[in-house]
């Protein structure tokens, strides 16, 4: 039996005991006598394995970003994965390591691995937990290992050796692999009771189908004690727990399913911390220790609930012990998988961490009682201050973490209460009905229109005692998939708008008034009255005659929705009637004050005079702002660096960037981008206010300062946004030359609150589109984050790139070279990085024709030297050490020829698979009848691939690397049978 896992076992489902045995108190054999905190663990396991000469090597990103095989990090050995494969590099630091140690940050939650639907079930489930490791490479292996494993656990921590029990690999003849006799052997060395050291037929680690493998040796800990607990090793009792495992890599699994010996073993051990903290703690269950009991004091006061009481199942009667557990764990996934880059979305791990984040949420204001909308960022705090000094990660993060946080569960909280009535509303009348699924097409809407993950719907539907329709459910979102798709290419093609005909058709109608759209500049959904349904140049009562999926338009009396103006895209969303209709809002445009939203109807129907909610996606605004802000300030340094002449010549506010074209004669300098960037980013750390407020035009045409569109037609009052400074307060004092120190702007757009809302600031292209205008394009928040990332990650491939030599170091600065210009980072730094891969590629270039000179110079000094010593000779034979270079080969024809001598030179490029050949026929040798071409030929039926030329000469490349000595046999017969 074979398996695979990553120290899965740590984690193995267990069925929860309905029957509480209460351990017996632990005698501890340690010279430590004070508490196990949860932070003396971690620290002891670091200080006894550095003690043993091991390197720290601080744990991985949740946020595999290198690995596409992983949503997030689930074991301490991902990142050494190189190590394992013989694949790293052997001059970088990663390629030198012999030993190590750490404690990885892993999430189990999506994909193969997946503990989210457990988590707040049981006592030992997370969907976030450090693994505690330590690893050889090439260095010790079973028995250092061993010896560390039990020396830790008895000497340092003290646990009793009676309640440790050890597996080692019982074999699997039927595919070859014998029993791990030595790991029991060294076992057995440390004095364990015979009894205690139990085969195990499971205790083998695979990486996968292929690859490196070996067999494994796990450590597992009797809660109970007073009693001998063999029997219950490996089984499904919880007080009978696996606390370590220590894998032996030793073999590699060949694609025909034979296992090899490595030539390099490594060891690559796990131990669950938050399972260690408990057994030490003398806890039956993980939440019981230190490592939770912050959390939980922080949601109590938080929240206003009871005390955590550690209640399971049928016990926890109210659901508030599981609901503890719930937000205890999911803050701590969602803490670190932002901090390391993470985002929430509806996509792969973005939105593993949005039903996270939705889940906990649900519980917060389900369970607990308690509003949500800051609650998560709110929470946080104890998560850093518990566990920052371990993972410095989460200090450095803390205000992203926090913004990403409230951004998400505000969005959440806006449909939680919405959706959850519906829900309600679907239940009873799945009840009614006497069926015990949900209609799988209400679950579909319940995440489309409210964003309520399936995973949250099927708990919540649980706890009722009812399942869903999955077949519903799948058909429902396969529709939508379709529809979406159809939708986009409406969109594009077939977009609703007004022309001057309907225009002048709404002026004269009273009963559809100019949209109230002032709303767009506050936060959240408006309750509105639909007043007009537009469809094919018609205004009609209701869309029961619109076809199915067919785009048309509505118009209302106020919204929430901001319409495309002043280089601001447009806010999507939905108009919905909860329960009846939801109308997805693809496109907004206003025309002459009349704000049109354009879509199709998800399900049910609009009519004129309908109640509906207006409600906008504030996930996409929020970078929208930012990027809206952010181009004001871009505007403002533009004009301090490079002078009063800028002046706005056009802009595009997306959620994904900002661009700006400006006057300017020349390209920026690199030196002045950075002072532009730079006082950008102190704008936004200085976390100014800005203001916004209608004036009257010609008052504000007077103030001091202010930057306006030339040529553009301002609607008066016009609004004024303004950065740092009250609008009143300049409204009453416009002369004032203070105002030019900040940025004042005509802008009906949306802002941020405060600057340091856009958290950061990359310029990531400048360039010129016409004569005398340039454009900057930038990022801000997440993007310009992203942006840093990806530029760091291309820096360090650079570093590793320039300890490499040759063909490594070639390729590399090629492929490196393409990346680099295709990426979207600093201009700043691609342009450090274009000028530091310049310097490379011109020494290597150097290096490489060096190298080439001094090969090409000794090949035919050989061919000299040869015709020197055997002056009779005809021929020369070779195979020369040139790695497949032709152009060497022809030089050392071609010196044959001067020579009057006959050649045929052949050279292996064993990295690309091929085998060049070339020859020249000297005149004597033709007369014999020898034809350059033949002979080639006759070469290439041995080493494949093709060959052409003259008579006199003829040069070819193949694939077959092996049989180069037979082709030079051939060549060698071929030649000998024309003189004999």
């Amino acid at each position: 039996m074979r398996r695979v896992f990553l120290h899965s076992s740590l984690l193995r489902s267990r069925r929860p005991s309905h029957h509480i045995t209460l351990p017996l108190p632990l005698r501890m054999s340690s010279s430590y006598d004070g508490p196990w905190t949860a932070r003396k663990v971690r620290e002891e396991f670091f200080n006894y394995f550095r003690s043993k000469d091991h390197t720290f090597v601080p744990s991985s990103s949740t946020v595999p970003y290198d690995d596409p095989t992983l949503l997030f990090a689930n074991a301490g050995m991902n990142q050494y994965k190189s190590i394992f494969l013989g694949t790293v590099d052997p001059n970088s630091e990663r390629g030198k390591l012999k030993r190590a140690f750490n404690s990885q940050k892993c999430i189990r939650a999506g994909g193969k691995h997946n503990d989210l639907e457990d988590v707040g079930k049981d006592s030992y489930h997370h969907t976030f937990f450090e693994m505690l490791g330590n690893w050889s490479f090439g260095d010790y292996f079973k028995k250092e290992a061993i010896e560390f494993s039990w020396d830790l656990l008895t000497n340092v921590y003290g646990l009793p050796k009676d309640r440790l029990y050890v597996t080692y690999y019982a074999g699997d003849p039927q595919n070859g692999i014998p029993t791990d006799e030595e790991a029991k052997q060294h076992w057995l060395s440390q004095g364990i009771s015979p009894d205690h050291v139990i085969a195990s037929k499971g205790n083998f680690w695979e990486m996968g189908a292929t690859g490196p493998c070996g067999p494994c040796s796990e450590i597992h800990f009797d809660r109970i004690g007073g009693r001998n607990a063999a029997h219950l090793v490996d089984g499904d009792d919880p007080n009978v727990l696996e606390i370590w495992n220590n894998v032996f890599i030793q073999f590699n699994r060949d694609d025909d399913g034979s296992l090899k010996p490595l030539p390099s073993r490594h060891v690559d051990t796990g131990m669950g911390f938050e399972r260690l903290v408990s057994v030490l703690q003398n806890k039956l269950s993980n939440y019981d220790t230190d490592v939770f009991s912050p959390i939980f004091t922080r949601i109590q006061e938080l929240t206003g609930a009871r005390p955590y009481s550690g209640k399971f199942g049928n016990d926890d009667v109210d659901g508030i012990d599981t609901a503890y557990r719930v937000v205890a764990d999911h803050v701590r996934t969602l803490s670190f998988a932002l901090s390391d880059g993470g985002v929430p979305n509806n996509v792969g791990r973005g939105y593993v961490l949005r039903r996270i984040l939705r889940r906990g949420s649900r519980y917060v204001r389900k369970k607990l009682g308690a509003p949500i909308g800051s609650f998560f960022s709110s929470l946080m705090p104890v998560v850093v201050e518990t566990m920052g000094d371990a993972f410095p990660e989460l200090t450095k993060k803390q205000g992203d973490i926090k913004e990403i946080l409230d951004e998400e569960e505000e969005s959440f909280s806006r449909t939680l209460d919405r959706g959850e009535k519906l829900f309600d509303q679907y239940a009873t009348r799945t009840k009614d009905l006497g069926v015990n699924e949900l209609n799988g097409a209400d679950v579909w809407r319940l995440y489309d229109t409210y964003g309520f993950p399936v995973d949250l719907t099927r708990l919540m539907a649980a706890e009722l005692r009812l399942g869903i329709n999955e077949k519903e459910f799948e058909d429902a979102q396969e529709h939508s998939k379709l529809a979406s798709k159809g939708s986009f290419k409406k969109d594009k093609a077939d977009l609703v708008k007004l022309d001057v005909h309907d225009l002048a058709a709404l002026e004269k109608n009273d009963a559809i008034p100019k949209t109230d759209d002032s709303f767009k500049f506050q936060l959240g959904n408006v309750t509105a009255t639909v007043k007009g349904i537009y469809y094919h140049k018609e205004f009609i009562s209701s869309s029961s005659g619109i076809p199915a999926d067919a785009n048309f338009g509505v118009l209302l009396d106020r919204t929430s929705f901001y319409a495309e103006a002043g280089g601001q895209e447009y806010d999507t969303g939905n108009i919905v009637i909860d329960g009846a209709t939801d109308f997805e809002v693809t496109n907004v445009q206003a025309y002459n004050g009349y704000v049109l939203h354009t879509g199709s109807l998800k399900y049910g129907q609009l009519s004129v005079d309908d109640e509906v909610i207006s409600s906008y996606d504030e996930l996409r605004r929020w970078p929208l702002r930012s990027n809206h802000t952010a181009t004001h300030i871009l505007n403002f340094c533009l004009r301090e660096v490079l002078g009063d002449h800028i002046d706005q010549k056009g802009s595009l506010v997306a959620p994904t960037k900002l661009r700006f074209d400006f006057s300017h004669k020349a390209q920026i300098s690199l030196p002045e981008l950075a002072k532009i960037e730079s006082m950008s980013i102190d704008w936004i750390r200085k976390n100014v206010k800005v203001y916004g407020k209608d004036l009257d035009l010609k008052t504000a045409h007077k103030i001091s300062g202010l930057r306006a569109v030339f040529g553009e037609a301002y609607p008066d009052p016009v609004r004024v946004v303004v950065l740092g400074y009250d609008v009143d307060e300049v409204a009453k004092d416009i002369d004032n030359p203070k105002w030019r120190s900040t940025s004042v702007e005509f802008c009906g757009g949306t802002h941020v609150a405060k600057t340091g809302d856009i958290k950061d600031f990359v310029i990531t292209e400048e360039s010129g589109i016409a004569k005398g205008i340039r454009r900057i394009v930038a990022v801000t928040g997440q993007e310009a984050h992203e942006a840093s990332r990806v530029a760091n990650s291309l820096k360090v491939r650079l570093e590793q790139l320039e300890s490499t030599e040759g063909k490594e170091k070639d390729t590399g600065l090629k492929v490196l070279s393409v990346e680099l210009g295709q990426a979207d980072i600093s201009v700043l730094l691609k342009a450090e990085l274009k000028d530091r891969l310049a310097t490379l590629r011109k020494s290597l270039d150097k290096q490489i024709k060096e190298k080439e000179n001094a090969i090409n110079k000794a090949a035919m000094n050989a061919l000299v030297t040869f015709f020197e010593e055997k002056p009779d000779s005809e021929v020369y034979f070779a195979i020369l050490e040139v790695d497949g270079n032709a152009k060497i080969l022809q030089n050392v024809v071609m010196q044959g020829k001067k020579l009057g001598k006959t050649v045929y030179v052949f050279s292996v490029d064993a990295e690309g698979g091929k085998v060049a050949h070339a020859n020249y026929v000297s005149e004597s040798a033709r007369s014999r009848g020898l034809d350059a071409r033949t002979w080639a030929s006759k070469v290439s039926d041995i080493l494949g691939g093709k060959a052409g030329g003259k008579e006199d000469g003829a040069q070819g490349v193949g694939v077959n690397v092996a049989q180069v000595e037979e082709a030079l046999k051939v060549a060698r017969v071929t030649f000998s049978s024309k003189y004999n």
